[in-house]
């Protein structure tokens, strides 16, 4: 069986001297197993890319996670070293490929940094080190050197009842793996609250309105996509989705 595909767009990084246009292998992985649809890794090629020409080849995006941030000026605050690192190369590509995923209908699914693009192309802005301000919980990653033990499951979220997500995981907590630094602050225009931690920072917001699925969550889905329940929704709601997506394609055209 032919599997639809779906866009993600790649980090910059240089490593030996050569420039790597690259993502990492949980998210490709999830979307494979678990979605059960086909990764197709878009170069940070940002404007020199026809966006509509990928679309139109592609049944989905997902966004993924990173170690760099969103340049701030994008969002209208002063870049600080403490505050990066910086890949204004995905920034380019990411931003746009979102907002005319959104515009278009196909569907979209962003994953922490992901979800804070999702946010800025929207309009939106971010705060930084939220473990600082008043009365946030410290939402980094343990210090360890297990993958395991630092993408541990061992927070709760709180879904909004009557949002997206209640209708996938019912109305109250579920327990997830977020670990971040950065958190939306202004809310993107069309985007609404999906869940929230005990402390009100937004692990997962969607787009109001949407044409198709359009998610965006703080926490770590693709890390436990295999072995836990809560995570696998997520990424089965995703390839289900992509699939109905490219089903209503190949309707019209064949008619």
């Amino acid at each position: 069986m032919t599997l639809p595909m779906i866009a993600v767009p790649t980090d910059k990084r240089d490593f030996d001297g050569y420039t790597w246009h690259a993502a990492p292998h949980q998210y490709l992985e999830a979307a494979m197993s678990v979605s059960g649809v086909m990764p197709v890794l878009v170069p940070a090629f940002g404007d020199r890319l026809d966006i509509d020409a990928l679309l139109d080849r592609v049944d989905g995006v997902m966004i993924t996670g990173s170690k760099s941030n969103v340049h701030p000026t994008l969002y209208g605050q002063e870049a600080t070293e403490a505050n990066g690192p910086y890949d204004p190369d995905r920034d380019a590509t990411s931003l746009p490929l979102i907002r005319r995923a959104i515009e278009r209908g196909i569907p979209l699914l962003a994953i922490c940094r992901g979800i804070q693009e999702m946010n800025v192309a929207m309009g939106g802005s971010l705060a930084t080190e939220i473990q600082e301000r008043d009365g946030s919980m410290d939402h980094r990653a343990p210090e360890s050197e297990d993958p395991d033990h630092r993408f541990a499951i061992r927070q709760a979220v709180t879904i909004k009842p009557g949002s997206c997500l209640a209708d996938l995981f019912g109305d109250g907590e579920i327990q997830i793996n977020s670990l971040h630094r950065q958190a939306v602050d202004r809310l993107g225009e069309r985007l609404q609250v999906e869940a929230v931690a005990p402390d009100n920072t937004v692990e997962a917001v969607s787009v109001r309105d949407a044409k198709a699925f359009a998610v965006g969550v703080q926490w770590h889905p693709e890390y436990w996509a295999a072995s836990d329940e809560t995570s696998a929704k997520l990424f089965r709601a995703f390839g289900d989705a992509v699939r109905d997506y490219a089903s209503r394609g190949m309707q019209q055209a064949a008619e």
